[in-house]
């Protein structure tokens, strides 16, 4: 007979899961400009609801009204159900703030420049350039929400920045004729000597021109919208034009003064008065080592004027021809070979020493290197500063390599003609001495 086996069932219940209750925000606006004003609003089956609004305040209610400052913030809300589950929703609200600058007065033909920021940062953000109500130009916003434009000028407007429906401040530019002047920087005795100057666009002005000779006042010329004036070139002279714009229309005002000057065309060693003074100022501008800008042309003035035509590829006689006041006229301060640091160059080649300043050319001097070629060529160092006269003649020395060394010396031809140093002019060397340091590199090429 067979048994039967009882079976007992266990029945397992599991509850229901929960629900999270439903919610929804929305803020409105959610973006607009600083201070901005938001109602942010919760709609779902919740029972109560709770804001972080994301600038360190809270609220609760399904509807709240805030004040945002300037900045990108989250609100989130917290919804409640009845049966205390929870749930929640967030919404980015942006209340920013554009500024924008400018130049009050812009040149008519020419670009303005417009910076702008604003906050918060939103990188990317595509910000628009307005005039009046029109758009002009779209830029976009930098990490750090910078942005800018450049706009051709042509007429009197107002500008503003506008980032979705946010504006800049307004910003008013008047626009003044553009003026083109063409006056020579100086001119010889007895050479045409002509003053062009022609205002943008044509018939938006008049020019007066105020004329001083030499300090003396001669009287004003009223002219149209150009100008041609023939400067007399009779004898020596410094001349101060100033041109006074009266504008038409809704153009601006405007001055512009210029100088130019009459001098002799040939120079030399001895001479004195304006024409060397202008010479000298030249120079100095160029940067050639002078003793000081006093219109007499004595050795310091000569040797600057070697030093130039060395480095200009001109006759090396330091005197001064119509040649070289054309090259004057034009010249720039030549470039070092090497752009770092303090330190010295000596072109072999043309015979010239640079000092340089992180890669410029702060002064010029006349130099004669070996006779024989043998001043060595390299980057080398000053290890030793000797100041004075040596029993050779050296003075104040700045040695770089054994005996080789920087120094003034009575003798400074326009050629090699050292025993393998650099030779300076003696009243040159005590600037260069001072201005030098141990350690300072000099460099020695061709």
């Amino acid at each position: 007979m067979r048994r039967l086996v009882p079976v007992v069932l266990f029945l397992v219940w599991a509850a229901p899961a929960q629900a999270k209750p439903s919610v929804n925000v929305q803020a409105s606006p959610a973006i607009g400009p600083a201070p901005l004003n938001v109602t942010l609003t919760a709609t779902g089956d919740a029972v109560a609801y709770h804001w972080d609004l994301g600038d360190k305040t809270q609220a609760d209610g399904p509807l709240v009204q805030h004040q945002y400052g300037a900045g990108r913030f989250t609100a989130t809300v917290t919804a409640t159900g009845a049966d205390g589950t929870t749930a929640q929703a967030s919404v980015v609200v942006v209340s920013a703030q554009l500024a924008l600058s400018g130049p009050k007065v812009a040149t008519y033909g020419r670009r303005a420049t417009f910076r702008g920021h604003m906050v918060p940062a939103l990188r990317g953000a595509a910000i628009t350039l307005y005039s009046g109500a029109t758009p002009l130009k779209t830029a976009k916003a930098d990490k750090k929400g910078r942005f800018a434009f450049r706009v051709r000028q042509a007429a009197p407007a107002t500008y503003s920045a506008h980032f979705d429906t946010v504006p800049s401040n307004a910003l008013a530019v008047a626009v003044r004729p553009g003026l083109d002047v063409s006056v020579p920087r100086s001119g010889m005795i007895g050479r045409p000597l002509k003053l062009r100057a022609v205002l943008r666009p044509r018939g938006s002005g008049t020019l007066r021109v105020r004329l001083w000779r030499s300090g003396r006042e001669l009287p004003a010329k009223n002219f149209g919208d150009r100008v041609v004036l023939h400067l007399s070139t009779k004898r020596v002279a410094a001349y101060k034009v100033r041109i006074i714009v009266t504008p038409t229309g809704t153009f601006s005002g405007r001055k512009k003064t210029i100088r130019t000057s009459v001098f002799l065309p040939y120079l030399a060693e001895g001479a004195h008065g304006p024409s060397v003074q202008i010479l000298e100022r030249r120079l100095a501008q160029l940067h050639y080592l002078l003793r000081g800008v006093d219109g007499f042309y004595a050795y310091d003035t000569a040797d600057a004027v070697l030093a130039f035509q060395k480095v200009n590829g001109l006759e090396r006689t330091a005197r001064v021809t119509p040649s070289v006041w054309r090259s004057l006229q034009v010249a720039h301060t030549p470039w070092p070979r090497y752009r770092f640091a303090h330190h010295i160059e000596v072109d072999k080649a043309r015979q010239v020493l640079f000092e340089v300043n992180h890669g410029r050319v702060v002064r010029i001097v006349h130099v004669s290197t070996g006779a024989t070629g043998n001043t060595p060529a390299g980057a080398w160092h000053i290890y030793s500063k000797v100041p004075g006269t040596l029993a050779s003649g050296m003075f104040d020395s700045n040695f770089f390599l054994r005996g080789f060394a920087i120094h003034g010396y009575p003798s400074v031809p326009s050629y090699p003609a050292s025993h393998g140093c650099v030779r300076t002019p003696n009243w040159a060397a005590p600037i260069l001495f001072a201005s030098s340091y141990y350690g300072e590199t000099v460099y020695i090429y061709y």
